[in-house]
């Protein structure tokens, strides 16, 4: 595995991969890698010739009250599974090297962030849309991976690929859930015992509400008021929001059908959660 913290050495890199004909499968990620990383990487594994992985805490994505100096990092430990996981390159540039100056030019996401974690999170898909442009840039994958427990990324992603006109397929994996249905994040570890006894009672009402729907219910209301029902009654935790859209377009519906979101957000004492689940539904 190669490692590399320079912007220039990764280019070099991709692009004589690219001249010898070589698929790239890339995974960007911040890091402190998890089961729910191994499956994005394993995926590119299996469709690609090189895989790439970059590891990067973005600044611009955090909000002024947010985790950005407690995020966990452990890039030893990333570098180690990343080899495991059968990564080529591994890409690790630091803030400097990823911003030099301030930018002159900044991504805007227009669509599909007024909603869900972009409503309390204002800035932090520019953040997002920002870095992956230029990460994009610099590694000019065939495919890139992303995972659906943050199903509003992926949404955000599959349009800044399109309206940016990006040759790069975009491929979502399904969430990957420890045993109780608790989906696989690294702010788990921020967790009270208390709070990680409780805390798969998001999935359990999402799947409180897969079960309405499947028996032939198709109001909105009914199924955000069973969501969050059931969360409450199970846990201690704050909703942030428990909400229902199209998807990937993330418009309200006033009915259920074709491919929707039901996705939550809480917040315990030590960590925000989120977790969805997405149905098609004639």
């Amino acid at each position: 595995m190669i490692v590399t913290t320079k912007i220039q050495d990764m280019q070099t890199m991709m692009q004589q991969y690219r001249l010898e004909g070589k698929t790239i499968g890339f995974v960007p990620t911040m890091g402190y890698l998890h089961e729910g990383h191994i499956a994005l990487l394993k995926k590119a594994r299996e469709e690609n010739d090189i895989v790439a992985l970059s590891v990067f805490v973005n600044p611009l994505q955090f909000g002024p009250n947010e985790d950005f100096a407690r995020y966990p990092r452990d890039i030893e430990r990333d570098e180690r599974i990343a080899k495991e996981n059968g990564v080529d390159v591994f890409f690790c540039p630091s803030v400097e090297e990823m911003y030099p100056h301030p930018l002159s030019v900044q991504v805007t996401v227009k669509e599909r962030v007024g909603v869900l974690c972009g409503k309390s999170r204002p800035g932090h898909f520019d953040g997002v849309a920002t870095v992956l442009t230029k990460l994009f840039h610099i590694v000019m994958p065939t495919r890139a991976y992303f995972g659906m427990k943050d199903a509003q990324q992926v949404a955000v992603v599959d349009g800044l690929i399109r309206d940016f006109h990006f040759p790069i397929e975009l491929v979502a994996v399904p969430t990957v859930r420890e045993e109780d249905g608790l989906a696989k994040s690294s702010r788990n570890v921020y967790l009270s015992p208390e709070e990680r006894k409780e805390a798969p009672a998001l999935y359990q009402a999402l799947q409180q509400a897969k079960t309405a729907i499947e028996n032939g219910e198709r109001n909105p209301e009914t199924i955000c008021a069973l969501v969050k029902n059931y969360i409450q009654t199970h846990t201690h935790a704050e909703i942030d929001y428990v909400e229902v859209y199209s998807y990937p377009d993330l418009k309200p519906l006033e009915k259920l059908h074709g491919k929707v979101i039901i996705a939550v957000a809480v917040r315990f004492a030590s960590a925000r959660l989120i977790d969805n689940i997405t149905l098609d539904i004639v």
